[in-house]
């Protein structure tokens, strides 16, 4: 039982990953009457200590006056 115990701390331990978002990280002009819109999620490996962005889309956004 012990051994068991000891296993799954282990486990949980190294599983201290999580992430977060998305996330608007840059919002640039087309030049075009548009907007280029980037998105990401944050990871944070709690295990390593690391920070890094993952899943990131784009996004483009007409804008226009009524």
């Amino acid at each position: 039982m012990k051994k068991l115990a000891v296993a799954l701390f282990l486990v949980a331990s190294v599983a201290g990953c999580t992430t977060a978002g998305p996330y608007v990280t840059n919002i640039s002009s087309d030049g075009n009457n548009g907007l280029n819109i980037e998105k990401c999620g944050v990871k944070l490996n709690a295990f390593m200590g690391t920070v890094s962005t993952v899943d990131c889309t784009s996004q483009h956004v007409r804008l226009s006056r009524n």
